[in-house]
């Protein structure tokens, strides 16, 4: 899979994430689950990435799936049939490759590398998901993210609506050091913020943290948080809790999620990226302590 990359001169220019307060204090970790493999819709591989882990540490993201990463012979690439949605938004986002999509509202487009389909699905859809025709006919990469997001109560029945948001509308900074590249999709991290629109006040946001390198997130005080990992393998909390490929890290309450790359026993690991979304529900409305 592809990293968020940048020239050394553009790197040098991005916006840089604050480093957090002196105050501001990890997050510890809860949990740390691993998502079982299985296939979605024709045949296309998943790990379900909230598998096991309790709704309402969730709240108010409803599943998500890895899409991939899958590299398709020729004839290979499977998408879905036709499957209604109503009450959520689903959230896609392609690493790599493209996805089509056609809607019953008449609506349709091509997802492709680094870009996002926002769909509101309100008071119900249908909708399709395929390979275009050219990556079924000459195979290729595909890699991606789709995440749901519940609407609130008074939103439910909402006219269904699509945001497409391309990679290059998309937020790009960077840790302190310039040893993580992070997008920003939707949501705010510090005083940046990315051009998705929310009906629940969240935040997306897609890492590339180096070996060696470090990213302390500063999310809201108020916000929840979950770490996903796309690929390789680090650590995350305080006190640096292993976490790899395909797990998903429950964070607990304060203001930071600190993650890093790690070592492998052949040598220096790939950089690692991980998929970080938080919610605003403050833990005194839903629980004893924050969840994350």
């Amino acid at each position: 899979m592809p990293a968020i990359t940048v020239s050394s001169m553009d790197a040098l220019t991005l916006p840089r994430i604050p480093v957090p307060e002196p105050a501001d204090t990890e997050r510890p970790v809860r949990s740390i689950t691993t998502g079982p493999r299985g296939y979605e819709g024709e045949g296309f591989p998943v790990v379900r990435a909230f598998a096991g882990v309790p709704s309402s540490e969730l709240d108010p993201f409803i599943h998500m799936d890895q899409m991939g990463e899958v590299e398709y012979e020729p004839g290979e690439p499977r998408g879905t049939s036709w499957h209604p949605h109503r009450g959520f938004e689903t959230v896609t986002y392609m690493i790599d490759g493209r996805f089509a999509h056609q809607d019953s509202h008449g609506g349709g487009g091509l997802i492709h590398d680094g870009a996002t389909q926002w769909m509101t699905a309100g008071s119900g859809i249908l909708h399709i998901e395929t390979p275009p025709a050219e990556l079924v006919e000459s195979g290729g990469t595909f890699h991606g993210i789709q995440l749901w997001v519940n609407l609130p109560a008074r939103d439910k029945f909402l006219t269904p609506a699509y945001q497409a948001i391309e990679g290059a509308q998309t937020t790009l900074v960077s840790s302190p050091d310039g040893g993580a590249l992070v997008r920003i999709i939707a949501g705010d991290i510090g005083p940046h913020h990315g051009p998705g629109s929310t009906h629940t006040p969240i935040t997306l946001a897609h890492a590339t943290i180096q070996p060696g390198a470090q990213l302390n997130v500063p999310w809201n005080r108020e916000f929840n948080a979950l770490v996903y990992v796309l690929s390789g393998r680090g650590t995350v909390g305080a006190l640096g809790h292993p976490i790899e490929q395909g797990q998903l890290a429950v964070l607990g309450p304060v203001t930071e999620s600190r993650c890093k790359p790690t070592r492998t026993r052949m040598g220096i690991a790939p950089p690692w990226r991980c998929y970080c979304s938080a919610d605003s529900r403050s833990a005194s409305e839903w629980w004893p302590t924050a969840r994350s």
